[in-house]
């Protein structure tokens, strides 16, 4: 069975913007990533946001959803009930609702690991006591 790869905020932006810190560090795990990656609009949405500046940047990403090297295979409206709770949860931290749909696919999806920057994602349980799979640049 193939891992499936949830995408997170952080490594879609670093892939687009050669002047971020961690763009090697994506380019590099999106030349290992068979895809689809998969995601949720809460995400597209705020890269859109971050690389508002960057030329052609929120293109690129429909590019990305177009060629369909990312899918969005959640539903919102089908999962607001868990990801409320979810957001419930930890609104200490405080999730995102990102973070939060992120964290329902991982559920959702057994063979799933988050490629993510966030640290919270070491915090976030999967049904509640089970720790969600993650890459990331940071080490342990």
């Amino acid at each position: 069975m193939k891992e499936v790869v949830l995408l997170d905020t952080g490594p879609l932006v670093a892939f687009l913007n050669r002047a971020d810190r961690f763009h090697e560090w994506a380019k590099a795990q999106w030349e290992r990533i068979r895809p689809p990656m998969l995601t949720c609009e809460a995400v597209l949405a705020e890269a859109c946001f971050l690389i508002r500046k960057l030329p052609g940047g929120s293109q690129a990403i429909i590019e990305l959803l177009n060629r369909g090297v990312i899918q969005i295979p959640f539903k919102l409206e089908e999962e607001a009930v868990s990801v409320g709770k979810l957001l419930g949860r930890y609104a200490d931290v405080p999730m995102s609702l990102a973070d939060a749909c992120l964290v329902r696919m991982a559920e959702r999806h057994a063979n799933s690991h988050v490629l993510t920057l966030d640290w919270d994602f070491r915090i976030y349980r999967m049904h509640r006591r089970h720790i969600i799979p993650i890459t990331t640049p940071h080490k342990a």
